[in-house]
């Protein structure tokens, strides 16, 4: 039987990137570069090492996860992925949820009224979650049931539809 060192077995780990995104978006809702991090911190977290952990090169340990939870003046559950999130471990096991994100900038520019009850719907959920970022919001499972709803379309048919208006939110490319 092989031996794995600890970096070996986390090395492709699809938890380590989902933590990983999970640390980017919250340094980024406080918006705050991987420099002011380290800055802030007195080096405790450096701008590498903190960027090695947001792209999932590198695994984070528990009591360094708290310091940083403790440092970003949050809990350290809002530092792990949440329950919705799926991994995707390559083996085809698991149903893989597509994140829907929606931007709500662009959203608030339409008018009609499926427009408004969408608007409101996600401004609520901004309420319900704290994320008052404002600009684009990911959508739960059980969000999307009620989108299908007022849309008129069938829930597997929220993702296109929203393509279709021109309302998922598409990244910059980098």
């Amino acid at each position: 039987m092989a031996s794995y060192t600890d970096d070996e077995l986390l090395e492709d780990s699809p938890f380590t990137r989902l933590v990983g995104e999970r640390l980017r978006r919250i340094r980024q809702q406080k918006q705050w570069s991987l420099s002011d991090v380290e800055a802030n911190s007195e080096s405790e977290f450096k701008a590498s090492v903190l960027g090695a952990y947001e792209r999932g090169e590198r695994a984070i340990s528990v009591p360094r996860l708290e310091r940083l939870a403790r440092f970003y003046g949050i809990t350290i559950e809002q530092l792990l992925p949440r329950e919705s999130q799926s991994i995707d471990d390559g083996s085809g096991a698991g149903a893989v949820t597509k994140k829907l994100r929606i931007d709500v900038a662009k959203l608030s520019t339409m008018s009609g009224q499926q427009f408004e009850m969408l608007e409101r719907f996600l401004r609520m959920i901004q309420v319900q979650r704290q994320d008052f970022n404002g600009k684009v919001i990911t959508v739960r499972a059980h969000d999307t049931r009620a989108i299908a709803v007022m849309l008129d379309v069938p829930v597997d048919n929220v993702g296109d539809k929203l393509s279709e208006l021109g309302l998922l939110f598409v990244p910059p490319a980098a």
